[in-house]
Formats: C-alpha cells, structure tokens, sequence
C-alpha cells in the first residue's frame, strides 16, 4: 500500500463504490459521503457545509471529487447546492489544508451540446454510413458547450480547478468521465457505445491521476473506454497520463432495457 492519503467525496454512488474497490488496498483511503459505507474510513457530512468538512481534508495528499447531484437535467436549485456550491468549498477546503491535487469528476457534458451537431450526431444517432471520411473526434480544446445545467456546473468546476491552481498551487486534473455502467455492458444503444467508460479502465485513468507528478498543474481530459466508435478523442489521456485502456465498446448493438441508475 501506498502511504499516499487519499479522500474520496461520493463514495456511496456506482464510480465512488467502484472505485473504491480498486484504491483501497493501494492507498490510505477516506470517505465523504452522506451515507455511510461500511468496512472504510467513511465520514458523514455534506459538502455544503464548509466548515464540517474541512477536518477531513486535513493530512490529504489527493482528493477525488464525485459528490454531485449526478442528474443530467437536475432543477438548478439542487445544482447550485450541490454541485457549484460544493466544489467550491472542495477546493476552498483543499487550499486551507494544503492539499496538493484535486481530480474533479468533470464530464463530457460539459461539452454535450456537441451531441446534436453534424457529423457527431450521427455517432450519437448510430447513422455511421453518414460519418464524412476527414470525421475526427472532438479534442479537448474545443468549445466549452454545456447542454445542461448539469454540463454547465461541470464546466464551472474545470474553471474554479483552473482558479484555484493559478493562485494557490493546487495541481487540478478533470476528468470528464463517460458512461459507467453498472452490469459494464455498453451495447445496447449508440450513445452507450460511443461514451463507454469500464469499470477497470475507469479505475486505471483514476489512479493514472493519482499518481501524475503535481508539476502538471492543471489539465482536461476526456476519459472513455477505447471505443470503436467516439466523438471525444482520448489521445491526450494516452499520451500525458499514460493511459492504456483495456477495453473497446464493438460497432454494433442490441436493443435492451437499462437500469434506472444508468440513466
């Protein structure tokens, strides 16, 4: 085990409890949540309340940021409350404490109004035969492009990471996470397809991020499982982080009903 301290918000949802399953026996590892999860370092707090959880952050090395309202078109109160309002005391917490990295759980929806637009609606839509030849996926330089309030928080918290690492040294990694499924089965639609992130490559790109040298400042990457089809490039993840995912979504599907919690 690693002596590195690591605290993880959002422990109790399907990336927090994968991911616990993979760092624990690998680092010191704590828990935010508002639920209690058992067999780990788990405190109860909301990250609403700065000062409950500034204790926590206290002798971090890395903090994971997950807790969120996770909701794709969740109303904007809760939006405000959970997700602007809590990286916000996240970060603030981290700079009181020294903590020297943040990794954000940011997402492709911050860039999500892409979806609608020619040529990666077609990828979205399974129309591959309209794909023109030149199509390349999108980079992470292009467009901040929310298509949600939920998109927009994600894109306000890569800002205040960038904020936060300007002017209190604390390197800021985003990770704009894909589609964790909970049976880690994507073929059953093209989105799924095309934003697949498994289970194992998810726990890999994390710790990929965990173990980056702090000299990387602040960085945005897209982070999908190797997937056939895609409208987001995963090339700088490769070459900065040294990812290596292991797995690849085919170029086809079945039609199957999903979980609620996929949704």
């Amino acid at each position: 085990m690693s002596n590195k301290k690591v605290l993880l918000t959002g422990g109790a949802g399907l990336v927090g409890k994968i991911l616990i399953k993979s760092l624990k026996e690998k680092y010191d590892l704590s828990i935010l949540d508002q639920k209690k999860i058992d067999d780990i370092n788990s405190n109860i707090r909301n990250i609403n309340n700065l000062d409950s959880i500034i204790p926590l952050f206290e002798n971090i090395d890395t903090v994971i940021h997950l807790a969120a309202d996770r909701r794709v078109h969740g109303d904007w109160k809760s939006v405000l409350e959970n997700n602007l309002i809590g990286i916000y005391n996240v970060y603030e917490a981290a700079k009181i404490c020294n903590v020297k990295k943040v990794i954000f759980a940011s997402s492709q929806h911050a860039t999500g109004g892409f979806y609608d637009i020619e040529p990666y609606s077609f990828i979205g839509n399974g129309e591959y035969n309209k794909l023109p030849e030149d199509y390349q996926p999108l980079k992470e330089n292009s467009r901040i492009r929310p298509d949600s309030y939920y998109g927009v928080s994600k894109a306000f918290g890569e800002a205040i990471g960038s904020y936060y690492s300007d002017f209190f040294n604390i390197s800021s990694i985003n990770l704009r996470i894909g589609w964790v499924i909970s049976d880690d089965d994507p073929t059953f639609s093209p989105m799924s397809l095309n934003l697949w992130l498994s289970h194992r490559d998810l726990s890999q790109i994390v710790e990929k991020a965990i173990e980056c040298s702090n000299e990387i400042k602040y960085e945005t990457f897209y982070a999908t499982s190797d997937n056939y089809w895609k409208i987001w490039s995963i090339d700088k993840a490769k070459k900065s982080l040294g990812y290596k995912p292991e797995d690849s979504a085919p170029s086809s599907f079945t039609l199957r009903k999903i979980r609620e919690e996929d949704k």
